[in-house]
């Protein structure tokens, strides 16, 4: 077993120093003096991330109790719901609302597809509308990112409310609440937010605050209302996971002190680089090899490797975890995701790692060269 561990999977992602110093901290009460001035603080940032004037409530979950919410708050039992998917967490969105009830209208893509925002639009128009319109911004399981705006834009014409997972886009590509009019926007601590797992962000419109009021699936923990409530009086309705928060609030700080568009540039740069490596090894893309590809890079295992064994083998030997295919991807891509606290030397670790595990599977791989081409192209590309 390797002894340095290399994390390169779009989420979890590896932290940075200053978070896990913070979360390192004595635990404090969460309704004391001693974190109040913090919860509000990050309450703060989170809606400078998100690009909103809303509401940001903070949930102690996963991304998907995040998606739940918006279908409880959202949603009534027998409404037609509209869900776009191209992936793996497209169809998650579709399960969740199934199982509260709704009629859904499943706008299914191939796994690799960019979803189109003229199909929505002809969609909409053919069964005469919906409540919502969910959308998965980034889909980590193929590495597609959709044109969440373009799709908005058709929601909203259509008279629908817009829900984005933007669980792993978040702070690594542009994603603007207020400007795109996104009714609600899902995020999670773990991806490009730079924190361990275990807190879910929502963004809450106007629109859908009024729709709110008027949608009778059962909700609880995840009722946007007492999450609100508690946080105007800088409480939580449910004890939250404070150095988790402690945690976030110093990553935002860090994503905030270097510029959001500065990070959305770095992200674009390691992911030109991560394709470049990727190329010059011979190996074929399964993502779409331009910018849009700035969270993942999702790339076809080669013959007659074995996908599944060549992970492990390079986990284990090489200290370097990448992430595995999907559904029915899984065996067939690997991906190396380069969001959040990654540089140019994380990108040229996993490509190194990749060669030599892949030439001892026997694949056909081009040696030596990978990691040059991949620095040539970070170091030619404007900062």
């Amino acid at each position: 077993m390797a002894e340095k561990r290399y994390l390169m999977t779009p989420g979890p992602t590896p932290v940075p120093p200053e978070v896990l110093a913070a979360m390192a901290q004595p635990i404090v009460h969460h309704r004391s003096p001693d974190f109040k001035p913090i919860y509000a603080q990050c309450l703060e940032r989170l809606k400078e991330v998100y690009r909103t004037e809303g509401d940001v409530l903070l949930f102690t979950a996963s991304g998907t109790a995040g998606l739940e919410s918006v279908i409880g708050n959202l949603c009534s039992p027998g409404e037609r719901i509209v869900v776009v998917s191209a992936g793996y967490f497209g169809e998650r969105w579709a399960d969740i609302a199934a199982a509260y009830g709704c009629e859904v209208d499943h706008l299914r893509y191939e796994w690799g597809e960019a979803p189109s925002a003229d199909d929505l639009g002809g969609r909409l128009a053919e069964i005469g509308g919906a409540t919502a319109v969910l959308v998965t911004h980034s889909e980590t399981s193929t590495g597609v990112v959709a044109d969440v705006r373009a799709h908005a834009g058709v929601a909203k014409e259509a008279g629908a409310l817009v829900a984005v997972d933007a669980i792993s886009s978040l702070g690594a590509i542009p994603c603007e609440t207020d400007a795109w009019s996104l009714d609600a926007v899902v995020s999670g601590s773990q991806k490009a937010l730079m924190t361990p797992p275990g807190l879910s962000t929502v963004s809450v419109s106007g629109p859908a605050w009024e729709a709110r009021k008027e949608a009778r699936a059962p909700r609880f923990y995840l009722d946007w209302e007492r999450t609100r409530e508690a946080q105007v009086q800088l409480d939580a309705a449910f004890t939250p996971a404070v150095s988790i928060v402690i945690g976030l609030n110093v990553a935002l700080r860090l994503l905030l002190e270097r510029g959001l568009d500065a990070v959305f540039e770095h992200h674009i740069r390691l992911g030109r680089a991560c394709r470049a490596g990727v190329r010059a090894l011979g190996l074929e893309p399964f993502s779409p090899d331009d910018d849009s590809s700035a969270v993942v890079t999702t790339v076809r295992v080669p013959e007659p490797v074995d996908g599944t064994q060549f992970l492990l083998d390079l986990r284990d030997r090489l200290g370097i975890t990448l992430a595995p295919g999907q559904g029915p991807l899984k065996g067939k891509v690997f991906r190396i995701g380069h969001i959040g606290y990654f540089d140019v030397f994380d990108i040229t670790t996993a490509l190194a790692g990749i060669e030599l595990s892949l030439a001892e599977a026997g694949a056909d791989i081009e040696r030596g060269v990978a990691v040059t081409r991949a620095l040539e192209m970070y170091e030619r590309t404007p900062a």
